[in-house]
């Protein structure tokens, strides 16, 4: 037979064969590995080194196509925030928008990384071990017996031993996390914040704030061993940022909004609460779809791995939440109100994805419904409660999106996680249960970590608030300027130079009213 026919008959009658050695009985193993020794372990090694390799190749892959649908969804909060807020301040609004991804990233790159994941250890989906690990050092204190992660110190500027393919990685996904973080302050503080103190702010989020709690839940720190030191469940768990980001992002937007003060003209001498429309609804509403879509990467993303058959459910949870959201939002405004609002529709989806980011892979389809529609009504009710009752203002409900949906979804994690995901997570045993599946001890951790949150980060946030103002000789811009609207005093630029529209503008009643020219005057 001519060698070209041959070939291929020999190819053809191998692979049956090679198949038929991988399904050999136990008994006749000995057999096979005494006449082929050689050539079997050298085929199952390099079969097995390349399944390896394969599967690092697609972990890292999906990492970072999920960390660029993340860094995405700064579009989608620049467009919600600058549709929610004035013309006349939309050029100084999306540049605080545009410019915190480079800000807070530098923050982060030279000092907020290394205290968040510099005791990380190895990141093993992305191909690292034990021996190849060099996220390796962290401060910890003993306290009964039992050591206690406070920050990490390794990885700094990147450089060094942590100049390796899988730590960078790492870091481009987690720093899109913190980006989010730093950008929810900008919607809350909107319309009267001098882009001085913005920038300098911007900088104690990436490389302080936001790092510090990070690493107590993601980085190995005390919050994440409150499962393994303390038996309570598998510690404080937050699969993609209920907590770590959003609550976060609202707890310092709550603190910093209080401390700024509300717009001239939003609370009346009286008492009363005057609404201040934003200029564009449309452009909210499309950057809300621009966040659902981003939202797939934010959570089916922290997986860190491709191979992970859980992104089905946690993709699909994430999306029916964010419905639910919408939903229950929209029924309850139209209900109470009369109107369904289109502001609330789009805080109630937000509402909804935000709630459901912590408990995204625990839970089955019909808790992430219900986790949505409470979200949906829950984002409505702290709306007017925060501005009615606390009387803080702020213009695009970012800390009842973030900060309070935030704190539901780790805590509805600790209700209802059904125990069919997560075992060995922080080191514990079995799957992650809620107290409705019979593991109090996991609701008391999120409880715990929920509360860290509001104390630790507020009191870091005021603390850096302080010395920025310091710095940048005060927050708050001019009346003058908030008056006639921040784009030329504060960036330079009109958002819209083609037009002559004030309709935007707040009339004050107010016999204290002020001037452009700053002086008092009679309404």
């Amino acid at each position: 037979m001519p060698r070209s026919r041959l070939l291929p008959v020999l190819a053809a009658l191998a692979v049956p064969a090679a198949l038929a050695a991988q399904a050999v009985p136990a008994d006749s193993a000995t057999h096979v590995a005494t006449a082929l020794p050689v050539a079997t372990d050298s085929l199952a090694q390099a079969a097995n080194a390349a399944a390896a390799a394969n599967g690092v190749a697609i972990n890292f892959v999906w990492t970072l196509v999920a960390g660029f649908l993340v860094m995405f969804m700064q579009l989608g909060f620049a467009m919600v925030e600058t549709g929610f807020t004035r013309a006349k301040n939309a050029a100084h609004t999306v540049s605080m928008n545009f410019m915190v991804y480079g800000v807070a990233m530098m923050a982060y790159w030279a000092v907020g990384f290394a205290i968040q994941a510099g005791g990380l250890g190895p990141v093993g989906t992305l191909g690292q071990t034990a021996a190849t690990a060099t996220l390796t050092k962290a401060f910890s204190v003993t306290l009964g017996g039992h050591s206690w992660g406070l920050f990490g110190y390794s990885g700094f500027f990147l450089t060094g031993i942590n100049y390796t393919a899988p730590v960078f990685a790492y870091f481009l996904f987690q720093m899109v996390f913190m980006d989010t973080t730093a950008t929810i302050p900008t919607g809350a503080l909107a319309e009267r914040w001098k882009f001085a103190s913005f920038v300098v702010f911007s900088l104690f989020i990436g490389g302080l704030i936001y790092p510090l709690y990070a690493n107590w839940v993601w980085g190995g720190g005390w919050l994440s061993q409150l499962g393994s030191n303390l038996g309570l469940g598998h510690g404080h768990v937050d699969f993609a940022g209920s907590s770590v980001v959003h609550m976060t992002g609202g707890v310092i937007a709550l603190v910093t909004a209080k401390m700024l003060g509300a717009r001239r003209g939003k609370f009346g001498p009286d008492g009363k609460v005057n609404a201040i429309p934003g200029h564009n609804i449309p452009m909210a509403l499309f950057g809300t779809f621009v966040l659902c879509f981003g939202w797939f990467g934010f959570n089916a993303g922290s997986t860190l791995a491709g191979g992970d058959l859980r992104i089905g459910v946690i993709a699909t949870n994430t999306m029916l939440a964010g419905a639910a959201g919408s939903i229950s939002a929209m029924l309850y405004m139209w209900t109470r109100y009369g109107k369904p609002d289109p502001s609330m529709l789009a805080n109630g989806a937000l509402a909804g994805l935000v709630g459901i980011t912590a408990p995204c892979a625990f839970v089955t389809a019909p808790s992430a419904v219900l986790i949505g529609l409470v979200a949906g009504v829950l984002v409505c009710w702290s709306v007017f409660f925060i501005e009615r009752t606390l009387r803080i203002d702020d213009p695009v409900g970012a800390i009842s999106v973030h900060g309070v949906c935030g704190a539901w979804g780790v805590l509805a994690l600790g209700l209802l996680a059904d125990g069919t995901y997560g075992d060995g997570w922080n080191g514990v045993a079995g799957g992650v249960r809620g107290l409705f599946y019979g593991d109090a001890g996991q609701f008391a951790a999120q409880v715990i970590g929920t509360v860290t949150n509001l104390v630790v980060v507020g009191g870091v946030a005021a603390l850096c608030w302080g010395i920025t103002g310091l710095l940048v000789r005060g927050h708050r811009v001019a009346v003058a300027d908030e008056e006639i609207g921040l784009d030329v005093p504060e960036v330079g630029a009109l958002a819209y130079p083609d037009t002559t529209d004030i309709s935007s503008a707040v009339v004050l009643a107010s016999s204290s009213a002020h001037s452009l020219t700053g002086r008092k005057e009679a309404a």
